[in-house]
């Protein structure tokens, strides 16, 4: 997969909204307005969240004026330099968790309001709507605020909607997640994706244009082998001598079938390390994280790093924190964007079985030379494709297109 620059398409859907293009001389003046919209707490290490908070930072360091808006509730402190606006705490849900919530609905809608009320008043030039709720609620906003609305997909619903409910009722969350995704792109007045696959199938529906913009990672200095070794030491691993999981519970993240290719492997321990509630399945040691960065020194010490998820439609943030820490990569082609087969990472089919997997996964441990070539390739990958200030200026590419188009 390579990263398109530019829009995907070009514009055509203003004029069918019944709005003509902005004369240049009109085209809104740097620095852009923004407000980023997430309809979820904030922070919290968890993909969505790091994803939007490392968006909106690049963004400012670019130049652009961004104010982010999202729930009332949230783990830790605001990051330094990012404006934060927030409902009020009691409509916020108090499950931090992501997926459907029965205190959602009221806090979505709290969330359009604000962005109603301030969108005129502080003038803003644009709505980064970070996922499918955000966007509802921008799109809620968007007659009164005025704010044009750029769609940008972490996912597709239609994959990952029905993983939330018993198994009975997954083709018909599907087929409605589907219907969302169409419909929320056609809404939209652009579309950022991060990845090809949500890229395709939201590029027929799109109502602007739609730019895939992969997320981005700097990297930072590897931690000593004093500090990886203590850290593996007090969860009782050694260091190289384990299979890691970083990331959330989430039922799309098919941790099941990483289980079962753990039976298959009995002398290798595997982990999952993770900041959200709950356990991972039986064969996996579930690891509760006491911050960030111990989450990082187990992904530096790890034999191998992990991606069992199946459901393309999403870049996941873990395969960053991987490629950082120069780890062979085991994953499903569909999901590792970027990544080279016996080059960067290690490859199976999207539908390889947990056999297929247990069998990667020895391979990479049972050939130490071949597992340091992959993780220097995914640690190049990542140089090469997903600095942040090229992602900040393809983002504003689209952000003041999209804007002016609009009017």
């Amino acid at each position: 997969m390579s990263a398109d620059p530019l829009p995907i398409r070009p514009a055509t859907r203003g004029e069918v909204r019944g709005r003509r293009p902005r004369p240049p001389e009109a085209r809104p003046a740097a620095p852009l307005r923004i407000a980023a919209i997430g309809a979820f707490p904030f922070p919290l290490p968890q993909g969505s969240q790091v994803f939007a908070r490392d968006h909106s930072l690049a963004l400012v360091r670019a130049g652009a004026r961004l104010t982010l808006f999202c729930y009332g509730r949230g783990i830790g402190d605001d990051p330094p330099g990012l404006r934060v606006v927030r409902i009020p705490r009691p409509l916020s849900p108090r499950r931090l968790a992501s997926g459907p919530g029965a205190g959602k609905p009221l806090a979505d809608l709290a969330l359009a309001a604000r962005l109603a009320r301030s969108g005129r008043r502080e003038g803003f030039d644009i709505a980064l709507a970070h996922n499918a709720e955000a966007a509802l609620a921008a799109l809620a906003a968007r007659p009164a605020s005025g704010v044009p609305v750029v769609y940008v997909a972490h996912t597709l619903m239609g994959s990952e909607l029905g993983r939330f409910a018993p198994r009975a009722l997954r083709p018909l969350l599907d087929l409605a997640g589907g219907w969302l995704d169409r419909r929320i792109a056609a809404a939209c007045d652009g579309v950022l994706a991060l990845d090809a696959a949500a890229a395709r199938s939201l590029g027929a529906h799109a109502g602007g244009p739609l730019a895939l913009v992969p997320p981005g990672l700097e990297p930072g200095p590897a931690p000593s082998r004093a500090r990886i070794a203590g850290a593996c030491a007090r969860r009782g691993l050694a260091p190289g001598g384990f299979v890691l999981y970083a990331g959330n519970l989430d039922p799309y993240q098919d941790l099941d079938r990483l289980a079962a290719a753990a039976r298959r492997l009995p002398g290798v321990p595997f982990a999952v390390a993770t900041h959200a509630p709950g356990r991972a399945p039986e064969g996996l040691r579930t690891l509760r994280l006491d911050d960030v960065e111990e989450g990082r020194d187990l992904c530096f010490g790890a034999a191998v790093c992990v991606l069992p998820r199946c459901a393309p439609g999403g870049f996941p943030i873990k395969l960053l924190n991987y490629m950082e820490a120069s780890r062979p990569i085991v994953a499903r082609a569909a999901l590792a964007h970027g990544l080279v087969h016996d080059r960067s990472a290690w490859l199976v089919a999207d539908d390889a079985d947990d056999a297929a997997l247990a069998a990667a996964i020895r391979a990479l441990i049972d050939d130490p030379a071949r597992a340091r070539r992959l993780g220097a390739g995914a640690r190049r990958a990542l140089e090469s494709r997903h600095a942040w200030p090229d992602a900040a200026r393809r983002t504003l590419e689209l952000a003041s297109a999209v804007a002016t188009a609009a009017g």
